[in-house]
């Protein structure tokens, strides 16, 4: 046998730069990307639901750029993973198990961002158990940057809208216009404002934050600069939305009303927006660092030598067996679900004086939807008044759930009512102890006081987690997932320490009948 004739059939012999892979990449590519087809064709559903989110939702249309960027990023790695060896790692199988056992929660609770989450998360698993940590490693900011797919990020927009109406109210402050505040609403001489959703900034938020991961991984090779840079990134955006919040209201206000009230006010936003990503862009271009030269790199190990693609079938058989038994598994407990029987649900007695009342207390309704049974009574104690919602899930599925982002006390840009702020209250009732959530409402005619709290298999609570938590146990352990939102609400004027007080009286006195209430429900067939 000729020498160099070995030298040429030598498995793992390495390819020139900007080569295809040669030997079992071709076969390996091909494996891996029908395992990832496959889990995906599993979690059809799931995966369906984030290409929607995408499509009707402006604030994520990013999303359709993520897996294109991804692409080609590996593609831009094609040189170095020419030079590594697939090797199966079955350690990633436990990883996947935990994924997929954190999927059916999710999927047994309803709550859609953990099942997306967890489905991304999956794929770089995937791609490490198939091909090895050493494909994974290489492919590390690729495969972690497509989890900027997932549409994630709605539970920031209230605190954002917060930032943003303190950030702009100081600022108006500061610049001496006075200014009564309620909430996210803030009258100035000119004129009523309001920081809505669409004014907090999640969007330039999320844009910049997938440019900035993006830029960071392409012109830095310093992980400290990469980091400085993705923090900057989440920073920039967030006190520019509140500057821009700021000359908005200036601008209008200068103008008597004139300007930036229209579409311009979304112009100004979006010009602003780019103004500030581009000269972040420019003044992080002064510290880049260019890749250096393939030819200067430091020669590493010898090429590995390959595995035969026969080796990672295997693994790819049971990484696509573990990843899709958790759908099956799924609907293996949802076999005996049908349909839902009708519910009544009576109103609780009166207790401690109270008694219900068919006078008009309020036109203002809680905004639950999918509830199999629900009721809206008010109980008058003297000149006390206080309004009982009860709205009861009897088995909490797709569209009748009990937390939902669309469950809430108000719209967005109600026609009548707004929302002017929610805090969590501790201990209003002492025996047994009762957290509530309050909220506060406002109309031209009226003004609310709201407390409200989630009721499942025997616990209250505030928490929409802890909810969530309880369902997806009872779920996966077989048991009922009844579950009732309680809401009361009582008017005042200027102050609302008396309306405060009056709930407090009537849970004291009337907190066992609707308990009671709730229980007979519950055990009714």
């Amino acid at each position: 046998m000729k020498l160099e004739g070995t030298a040429v059939l030598q498995p793992g012999a390495a390819a020139r730069p900007g080569e295809p892979a040669s030997g079992g990449w071709g076969a390996a590519t091909a494996l891996i990307a029908a395992v990832l087809v496959a889990v995906l064709g599993v979690y059809y559903e799931t995966a369906a639901s984030i290409v929607h989110i995408w499509y009707r939702s402006e604030t994520f249309a990013h999303g359709f750029v993520i897996v294109p960027a991804v692409l080609w990023l590996v593609w831009r790695k094609r040189a170095a993973l020419a030079r590594l060896a697939p090797a199966p790692q079955y350690l990633g199988l436990a990883a996947l198990a935990l994924l997929g056992f954190g999927w059916l929660l999710a999927e047994l609770a309803g709550v859609l961002v953990v099942q997306q989450l967890a489905l991304v998360a999956m794929l770089p698993v995937l791609v490490f158990t198939v091909l090895g940590w050493r494909v994974a490693w290489a492919l590390a900011f690729p495969l972690a940057f497509l989890m900027l797919a997932v549409p994630i990020g709605e539970g920031l927009i209230l605190p954002l809208m917060y930032f943003t109406a303190d950030f702009t109210v100081g600022l108006l402050r500061l610049t001496g216009i006075p200014v009564y505040r309620e909430g996210t609403f803030f009258t100035i001489p000119s004129g009523n404002w309001s920081v809505v959703e669409g004014c907090s900034g999640l969007r330039y938020l999320i844009a910049s934050i997938v440019g900035g991961c993006l830029y960071a991984y392409l012109t830095y090779r310093s992980l400290l600069r990469r980091l400085v840079f993705i923090a900057a990134s989440i920073v920039v955006p967030i006190v520019a939305n509140g500057l821009r919040a700021y000359m908005i209201v200036m601008i209008a206000h200068l103008s008597d009303m004139k300007l930036a009230l229209g579409i311009d006010h979304f112009i100004y936003g979006w010009v602003w927006f780019g103004v500030v990503i581009l000269l972040m862009f420019w003044v992080g271009s002064y510290w880049r660092e260019d890749e250096e030269p393939e030819a200067s790199r430091p020669a590493g190990a010898a090429p590995a030598t390959q595995v035969a693609t026969g080796g990672l079938v295997p693994a790819a058989i049971a990484a696509f067996a573990v990843a899709a038994a958790w759908p099956a598994y799924a609907v293996w407990l949802e076999r005996d679900r049908g349909a839902v029987a009708p519910v009544e649900l009576a109103a609780p007695g009166g207790a401690g004086g109270w008694e219900p009342d068919g006078r008009e207390l309020t036109d203002w309704r809680p905004r639950y939807g999918g509830t199999d049974a629900s009721l809206f009574r008010v109980y008058r104690k003297g000149d006390q008044a206080v309004a009982l919602y009860l709205g009861y899930y009897r088995h909490q599925r797709q569209g009748a759930e009990l937390v939902t982002s669309t469950n809430v006390m108000v719209e967005q840009k109600h026609p009548v009512w707004e929302d002017v702020g929610q805090r969590a209250r501790r201990g209003v009732v002492e025996s047994p102890a009762l957290d509530v959530r309050e909220t506060l409402l406002r109309s031209r005619p009226q003004r609310l006081v709201v407390w409200d709290w989630y009721h499942f298999d025997g616990v209250d609570t505030i928490s929409p987690y802890r909810a969530k938590l309880l369902l997806a146990r009872n779920r996966l352990l077989g048991e009922r997932d009844d579950a009732f939102a309680v809401i009361v609400a009582a008017p005042y004027d200027e102050h609302r320490a008396a309306a405060e007080a009056t709930l407090r009286e009537f849970l004291r006195d009337m907190l066992p009948a609707i308990r009671d209430t709730m229980g007979a429900t519950e055990a009714a067939k």
